[in-house]
């Protein structure tokens, strides 16, 4: 089953065109249809992984600056060389989360037509992308190396620090935790989309 994901960057005319930036990082995401700008400020790609999923509704978290709107359901087919040219209920649904999300503290929102699913798969990711935003650039560092397949030991040496400052680092930003939430969301994605 289909995912769209609609976002939208926040303030855009306050501030420069974050959309080519984004575009250029979700450029290695696992697409169906890919990424593009679909209107000013807004961009939009089709995934049918719910890992892939997670995975860009959290990096797009951290880089700061978007409204998310991940839409679950069916999509019309064949499906259009364009994003832009596509239809179906994940698309309708993806319009709907993303303007939810513009109005949530947390800037992200899952809509289906599944909707009890959907209502639990904004649940966590909503977890997930608090804990995300809230990480500081030291547990990111270690995060980000033991993720990559570092030991805590090799992620020390390489910071700079003892075994034990990764530790801390990697429990003050709640590692153990998304590595719990991550496949929750994604099962509940599954769900969302039917």
């Amino acid at each position: 089953m289909p995912f769209v994901l609609t976002i939208d960057q926040k303030g855009s005319r306050r501030g420069p065109d974050r959309v080519p930036g984004a575009l250029s990082a979700l450029s290695g995401a696992p697409t169906v249809l890919r990424f593009e700008r679909t209107a000013g400020d807004e961009l939009q790609g089709v995934l049918d992984d719910p890992v892939a999923v997670v995975g860009v509704v959290l990096d797009l978290v951290r880089a700061g600056g978007w409204s998310i709107g991940v839409g679950a359901g069916p999509v019309q087919t064949p499906l259009p060389a364009s994003t832009r040219a596509g239809a179906g209920a994940a698309f309708i649904c993806a319009r709907a989360a993303v303007e939810a999300a513009k109005r949530r503290p947390s800037r992200v929102a899952v809509r289906s037509p599944a909707t009890t699913a959907a209502a639990d798969a904004q649940a966590v990711l909503t977890a997930l992308a608090v804990l995300v935003d809230r990480r500081s650039a030291q547990a990111w560092e270690a995060i980000v190396l033991v993720t990559a397949g570092r030991t805590q030991a090799e992620a020390a040496a390489e910071l700079g620090v003892t075994r034990q400052a990764v530790g801390q680092r990697l429990a003050a930003g709640l590692w153990d935790v998304e590595r719990d939430l991550r496949p929750t969301a994604v099962r509940l994605l599954a769900l969302a989309g039917g």
